[in-house]
């Protein structure tokens, strides 16, 4: 049997980091993910998944990114329930991460756009212009034979 769940969103909200009574750390959190279907002039749509991620991927989530920012996860499926206030039973199914990825960099705003908004700094030109690429300028052919697939 499988349970994986691979997503790309952007973060709804901030994440907001709790503690168990025993101290493990836990982020529950919702991804905005576009749907890859959508009729000519229609306006895109999303589907918004519940996911949760616990102990040090919970804490870099919530000290790292906020409302906007694009993530990866892999994770799987989980499901629950529990009886809410007026007495029926309400069920749950959420995202467990197992793995999170940045998809942005740290300083970025979160532009629905998709275009990463790098922020220049003297240090990364100097680093840019001493940096000398050894494949520029020439052509590199690969030979389908050559691939292990």
């Amino acid at each position: 049997m499988i349970n994986r769940v691979v997503l790309i969103g952007r973060l709804t909200k901030d994440p907001e980091l709790k503690y168990s009574p025993n101290g493990i750390a836990s982020c529950r959190f919702t991804v905005a993910v576009n749907r890859t279907f959508s009729k000519e002039g229609e306006e895109k749509q999303a589907d918004f998944i519940q996911c949760v991620a616990w102990r040090k991927q919970a804490e870099n989530l919530a000290n790292f990114m906020k409302k906007g920012n694009l993530i990866g996860l892999e994770g799987k499926i989980q499901t629950g329930s529990y009886e809410g206030q007026d007495g029926k039973k309400i069920y749950t199914t959420d995202v467990v991460a197992d793995s999170i990825q940045f998809l942005e960099p740290k300083n970025n705003t979160g532009s629905s756009q998709g275009a990463p908004n790098y922020q220049s700094s003297t240090n990364h030109q100097t680093a840019q212009q001493n940096y000398n690429d050894p494949f520029s300028g020439k052509s590199t052919t690969v030979n389908s034979d050559d691939l292990p697939f």
